[in-house]
């Protein structure tokens, strides 16, 4: 199997590119257990000040990877690498962003949107609820936003992103947009970095710890559950579940 993450290193940034498109950049197995990989190494790299996480194709990331899914396990893991990594972890979307890819950017520590990202919290419409990926999201985003969104599923722009707290900034020419915040990161020490990013993270760290293995259970009782079978079998076949009125 080719990989499913690139890794580029660039004055100080490491640019980890998503590269699965043919299955929207997924999280399934292979693409989150490489992505801890790549995470891992560029967080004991000194030469490393920053990361910026990244995709191919149109979509950032469309969510689990509903036909081999990753560990449930596995994902809380990767979010709480993304908050712990001692290192900024910067995300630049140019396309989609669904459900379990929306937990990602929640992780992130600066998320940066083009005027083609969309955005949509999915899982009630298959059964599901946005256990885990809830955790980083909720300290960020305005509290009736969420209610609506995580509910309703329904489709939001960057703008709205940005407004909600999911997006930190959104732009035209979103690398226009990030050059004086990776030039920013490129003059912070490393030690600098390090500390002042624990504190930013330390309320999200601390629901990681507190609510994970509860979320991750309740996530994975769902993917089990006959209502979800029906959610996912609707999706792959192109019609209503039986529930939808």
């Amino acid at each position: 199997m080719p990989p499913t993450v690139a890794a580029a290193h660039h004055r100080g940034i490491t640019t980890l590119t998503l590269d699965s498109p043919a299955n929207r950049n997924a999280l399934s197995a292979d693409l989150v257990g490489e992505l801890r990989a790549a995470l891992a190494a560029a967080g004991a790299d000194p030469a490393v000040r920053a990361v910026v996480l990244t995709h191919t194709g149109t979509t950032f990331c469309a969510g689990a990877d509903l036909k081999s899914p990753c560990d449930p396990a596995d994902f809380l893991a990767l979010l709480r690498e993304i908050t712990e990594l001692p290192r900024p972890v910067v995300a630049r979307v140019t396309g989609h962003v669904r459900a379990g890819g929306l937990g990602l950017l929640g992780a992130c520590d600066i998320a940066a949107a083009g005027p083609q990202s969309s955005y949509a919290f999915t899982e009630t419409h298959l059964g599901l609820a946005p256990a885990v990926i809830s955790i980083p999201l909720l300290p960020r985003l305005d509290a009736r936003a969420a209610g609506r969104y995580f509910l309703t599923a329904e489709l939001f722009d960057a703008a709205e992103a940005a407004r909600i707290g999911l997006l930190t900034l959104h732009a035209e020419q979103v690398d226009e947009a990030l050059e004086p915040v990776l030039a920013g990161l490129r003059k912070a020490s490393p030690q600098g970095l390090a500390q002042t990013k624990a504190l930013t993270t330390a309320a999200v760290r601390e629901a990681l710890d507190r609510d994970g293995a509860r979320l991750t259970e309740l996530s994975a009782g769902l993917f089990a559950s006959a209502e979800a079978r029906e959610g996912i079998t609707a999706r792959f076949e192109r019609r209503d579940p039986a529930w939808a009125l």
